[in-house]
């Protein structure tokens, strides 16, 4: 991946991702919050082409994601210029699959793709460790997309380390049916919200690690981890958006599932039993919130 041979052009997959744990702990002095979550990207995503050219731009098959200087993809590359001194530059062709303010990490995703993308049309200038440096500097949680597959994220997402080996195995390849409203969560006003219920809202940080350690040892026996399933944002989400409740509370009542909404929202997921078929979920999710919503049958990677 960390290649010192320069290349061509790249096309690289970016995909989402979905947070199994999100505990809040407080807020931080520099405004951002403090964080315990175990994350997983999944085989659903976006792509990302990047080719040389002079300077940076961006091009996206979805007109309403911005293409300037206030995109993610531009301001890694800007980071990326900036850690390591390198004169190219690159054109980016962003295939949009991941929907805006959803939750799913969609931009940071593109983001952390980009610098991947770099140091490999760069000839690899930087090292795992500084490159997952640079993308912290980005995003909160950018950092995480380096990773591969199922990491912890603590801080405010940019301290990053890898689960035990059984824990990574046990989730990989978990079918996961994703669903998303047809309206969207912005990501400060969530945060914004449980701030303003504080300390109602957040989970004192040893609790939320005891949260962490149960998911870990639920998960290292073959026992029923998805019992471990926590977002501390869902809170603030489902008091404004009761959609989102309603439709969980029937999805726990009619399958059995142990549905969660990812992130700050307003995208939910369900984790599918082996052998049970998603497409009468599926179903349920279209009758409860219409033809426009997003659903999308995945696996954690």
């Amino acid at each position: 991946m960390f290649s010192s041979r320069a290349v061509n052009s790249a096309e690289l997959f970016c995909p989402a991702k979905l947070n199994l744990l999100l505990a809040v702990t407080g807020r931080r002095a520099d405004g951002f919050h403090e964080l315990v979550s175990v994350v997983a990207p999944v085989e659903f995503g976006d792509r990302l082409k990047t080719e040389p050219a002079a300077g940076f731009s961006l091009s996206c098959d979805d007109p309403a994601v911005p293409v300037d200087g206030t995109n993610l993809v531009l301001k890694a590359a800007q980071a990326f210029r900036a850690a390591t001194g390198w004169t190219g530059g690159a054109h980016f062709t962003l295939t949009k699959r991941i929907p805006m303010g959803a939750g799913l990490g969609g931009g940071s995703s593109n983001a952390a793709t980009a610098l991947l993308a770099l140091n490999r049309l760069a000839g690899g200038p930087l090292t795992a460790v500084a490159l997952a440096k640079v993308a912290a500097e980005v995003g909160s949680d950018c950092a995480l997309f380096l990773a591969g597959g199922p990491v912890v994220m603590r801080g405010r997402g940019e301290r990053v380390e890898a689960l035990p080996a059984a824990v990574t195995a046990r989730l990989r390849g978990r079918r996961v049916l994703i669903f998303k409203p047809a309206f969207a969560i912005a990501t400060p006003w969530a945060y914004a919200r449980l701030a303003a219920q504080a300390p109602k809202g957040y989970l004192p940080a040893g609790e939320a690690e005891a949260r962490l350690e149960a998911f870990v040892r639920a998960a290292e026996a073959s026992e029923a981890w998805e019992n471990g399933l926590f977002n501390s944002l869902e809170g603030p989400a489902f008091a404004k958006f009761a959609a989102l409740p309603v439709l969980l509370g029937q999805l726990r009542a009619r399958f059995g599932l142990a549905p969660r909404m990812s992130g700050s929202g307003s995208a939910c997921f369900a984790l599918l039993p082996d052998g049970v078929p998603g497409s009468e979920i599926a179903a349920a999710v279209r009758a409860a919130w219409g033809a426009t919503a997003l659903v999308v049958e995945s696996r954690l990677a």
